[in-house]
């Protein structure tokens, strides 16, 4: 059966409020069945510009401050305050993960040593960055390819191949936007980075920021076909952002789901799992039953016929 794990993207629609975090986490876990839950860690003096940091959010409705930097700091947790959403996630029976935005916050990340931490399509570029994962964390690295060329792509790889890492490197096919509209989710992408570099890496993802869950089931489908069919590039990981209330004040919130939205994504996902095989034998047990009481055979319907002549 093909197994395809979701990871619940909380980002930064905790608001700023630890609380409302691991709200988020028992519910990810409890009620929604997701296996793992996900946060964003940034440093923002480091990844911002001065220019940057003090220019007004583009969007001021969703701002948490006066500047963009200001923004940024009022939703940032501390690396304490990971280590206690890492605690909640043991708890709560769900792996806890973070992406990465710059050096200090992979430092700070990789002291927690989760099962894995992910660079978002932002910061596949970063090769001092994950230089420094390579060097200094064992887990599982995965890495968005949205907003990234197929050349950049390859670079990615190859870096990867160089530090001796590339077995436990995830790759994702992701369009970076909020939200993405369906003809701009290109998801033959997926079936791309397997021909391309699944004998290569460890496995293949999916990232999603669109509406509703029906390409997230289309997406494992073509996975699971793609792994058929090359031989190679298993289809492992569904990562969408997911929020208790996409009404809420934030850019990611409108391109989240909630928790009916992604407990029936990881019910669908899980029985179209099961469904995603080929017939182990001509004749299921379920047809059998069905074989012997409906199907047409000559010794036992001929005569009808000749009756009815």
């Amino acid at each position: 059966m093909v197994e395809v794990k979701v990871i619940a993207e909380i980002g930064c629609n905790h608001k700023g409020d630890m609380d409302i975090a691991k709200e988020l986490i028992q519910v990810a876990s409890k009620i929604c069945g997701a296996d793992v839950a996900k946060f964003q860690k940034r440093h923002n003096r480091e990844l911002l510009t001065a220019e940057e940091y003090a220019t007004p959010h583009p969007v001021p409705e969703n701002a948490y401050g006066a500047t963009y930097g200001e923004h940024r700091e009022y939703l940032e947790f501390s690396v304490g305050q990971h280590k206690e959403l890492q605690e909640e996630c043991r708890l709560a029976g769900i792996d806890y993960s973070t992406s990465v935005w710059d050096l200090t916050s992979a430092q700070e990340i990789t002291s927690l040593r989760p099962n894995l931490i992910k660079l978002p399509s932002a910061t596949n570029q970063h090769f001092v960055l994950q230089e420094y994962l390579c060097k200094n964390y064992d887990g599982e690295i995965h890495v968005s390819t949205g907003m990234t060329t197929r050349d950049e792509i390859e670079k990615v790889i190859a870096f990867y191949e160089k530090h001796g890492r590339a077995k436990d490197l995830v790759v994702y096919a992701c369009t970076s936007g909020y939200p993405v509209a369906f003809e701009d989710l290109c998801l033959m992408e997926i079936n791309t980075l397997q021909e391309k570099y699944g004998d290569r890496v460890k496995s293949i993802g999916f990232s999603g920021h669109h509406l509703g869950i029906a390409a997230d089931v289309a997406a494992m489908a073509i996975g699971a076909a793609g792994y058929d069919r090359f031989g190679k590039g298993k289809f492992e990981y569904i990562e969408r952002h997911f929020t208790l209330d996409r009404t809420w004040k934030g850019t990611d919130h409108a391109a989240s789901l909630e928790p009916d939205g992604l407990r029936r994504m990881c019910r669908d996902l899980r029985n179209v799992a099961k469904a995603l095989e080929f017939k182990k034998s001509d004749l299921l047990d379920v047809e059998k039953v069905q074989r012997d009481k409906l199907k047409w055979r000559e010794e036992k319907h001929g005569a009808n016929i000749r009756q009815v002549s």
